[in-house]
This record gives C-alpha cells, sequence and structure tokens, in this order.
C-alpha cells in the first residue's frame, strides 16, 4: 500500500475500497468504517484491509498516530454474519458443512488478528465511536489506546444474546479494563451501556457531543503525531506487556526500552529542547 492513496480511499481492490475509506493528514492515518446501511458490520475484506492499514502505519516514519471511527449512526455492530457475506472453502464430497477446528480457525485467523493488529500498532490508536458498538466492534474500540465516544455511543457485549460466548479478545479486554466483576456483568447480560458509563467504568477516555467527535479527535490525533514516535510506541509496548508481566520482566523490559530509545534523534531534541527552554520539535525516529 502507498500513502499516496489516502485521499483517494484505500489501496485494495473490490468493494473494500469503498467501504474502508483512508486518507494520511498531518502525520495521522484515518481509517474510517463506511457500511452505514448495516451499522458498520465488518465483513473479513473490511477486516483485512484494516489490518494491512495498521501494518502499514506501524512501518511508515510519516505517520504518528492512528483514528478508527466510522460514518453514519453506527461505529461498528461486529461480523457481517449475513448470508453471502462470506464465502465458504470447498469442501470434498460428503463432507460436513461445519468440521472440526473451523470454528477455531476462523477467529483465530479473523477477530483475534485485526484485535491483535491494534494492540501490536507500533503508533497510538484512538478510537472515534460514533454511535454502537456491538461484539467485535466494542473490542475493536477496547483494544485501541484511547476511546472518544459520541454521548449517543452504546457499547454491548452482544455475544450472550446470541447465545455465544464472548470473542475477538473480548475475556482478555474487559477484565483489564473494568476488573473482572463489571467484566462479568456486562458479558453475562449483554445490557446495553452507555457511553456515560462507559466513561465511569474506565472503557472511555473523553465522551463528547456528537458533533464535537471530529474536532476532538481530529486535536487528540494530532497531539500524539506530534509527539516522539519511537517513544509512545515503546512506552504502549511497556505498559501492554505489563498487564501479563512480573515485576522482574517488566523492570528488564523498561531498561532495555529505554536503552533503544535514548538512541532515538527524538530523544537528542527532546533534550536540547529542555536544556534550552524551548517546546521540542519531534520528527517521528
Amino acid at each position: 500500500m502507498s500513502e499516496g492513496s489516502a485521499s483517494t480511499g484505500s489501496a485494495s481492490t473490490g468493494s473494500a475500497e469503498q467501504e474502508i475509506l483512508h486518507r494520511v493528514e498531518e502525520r495521522v492515518s484515518w481509517i474510517t468504517l463506511n457500511r452505514p446501511e448495516v451499522s458498520n458490520a465488518m465483513t473479513p475484506a473490511q477486516r483485512e484491509l484494516v489490518i494491512a492499514l495498521l501494518e502499514e502505519a506501524s512501518a511508515s516514519l510519516a505517520i504518528g498516530a492512528v483514528v478508527i471511527t466510522a460514518t453514519g449512526k453506527g461505529f461498528c455492530t461486529g461480523a457481517d454474519l449475513r448470508p453471502g457475506s462470506r464465502v465458504p472453502a470447498p469442501r470434498p464430497e460428503g463432507a460436513p458443512e461445519r468440521a472440526m477446528w473451523d470454528v477455531t480457525r476462523m477467529i483465530r485467523s479473523g477477530a483475534q488478528r485485526l484485535i491483535e493488529a491494534v494492540l501490536d500498532c507500533e503508533k497510538p490508536v484512538v478510537a472515534g465511536v460514533n454511535g454502537t458498538a456491538a461484539g467485535l466492534g466494542a473490542h475493536l474500540a477496547f483494544a485501541c489506546d484511547l476511546v472518544v465516544a459520541a454521548d449517543q455511543a452504546r457499547f454491548i457485549e452482544v455475544f450472550v444474546r446470541r447465545g455465544i460466548a464472548p470473542d475477538a479478545g473480548g475475556a482478555y479486554l474487559l477484565p483489564r479494563l473494568v476488573g473482572l466483576q463489571a467484566a462479568k456483568e456486562m458479558v453475562f447480560f449483554g445490557d446495553d451501556i452507555s457511553a456515560e458509563r462507559a466513561g465511569r467504568l474506565g472503557l472511555v477516555n473523553r465522551v463528547v457531543p456528537a458533533h464535537e467527535l471530529p474536532s476532538t479527535l481530529a486535536e487528540i490525533a494530532g497531539r500524539l503525531a506530534s509527539g516522539p514516535t519511537k517513544a509512545l510506541g515503546a512506552a504502549k509496548w511497556l505498559l501492554n506487556r505489563s498487564l501479563d508481566s512480573d515485576r522482574r520482566t517488566a523492570f528488564e523490559e523498561e531498561a532495555m526500552v529505554q536503552e533503544l530509545v535514548t538512541s532515538t534523534a527524538d530523544m537528542r531534541e527532546g533534550m536540547a529542547a529542555f536544556a534550552e527552554r524551548r517546546s521540542a520539535d519531534f520528527r517521528g525516529w
């Protein structure tokens, strides 16, 4: 993919070009889900494109932050499960419609890869939740580093309503964000969680009126994109790792990361700016 395609959408083929809008402006990669007619339920093609754009953002020195948002009244209501939304793999004659490990493979290669792409992105990722975020859509938001929600937004652990257990990393993310008891309440009942309550639970960083969402996202992402990109990426990695590490491992990784970031041009600029009592002009490397 090339950043030169940013003004016209994504660098993919097929309908995903229109279903995922993409642009890069002032070092911010804007990824916008664009299927408002189905509340941005996500197809496999869309999912693969979002993963590719996140990987592109990680590798690009021209990108300092990522925003994931959506058009219409819904952020993302989960995976698109409507008939015809998925192309089944060819089956030998007489084979069952679903064989053992099919579901495991689908989850691992699909929803989990998307959530991992957000968590592993080397740049800060901001979710701009404009409306309902349910199932995979809720977990896509929760995986982001910062979440800004319109006051009309809702978050729904919809899985129990369908008779299934949570996937897309939900059982991993929720207890780490809200604690075990609150996570169980959300998963067991599947109730709508308002943006205001999501803020109280710690799922959302900021709740704003819907008309202020674009400008708030631009302001937050702009601040991140103008920061020391490598240091921010290292901090994200350390913070995410800390949830699964023991103290000794966390301290060793902290020292190792500090060794790496002190060799960056942005560190030298930051120290010079401090000594000269001026604002730092970070470049992202």
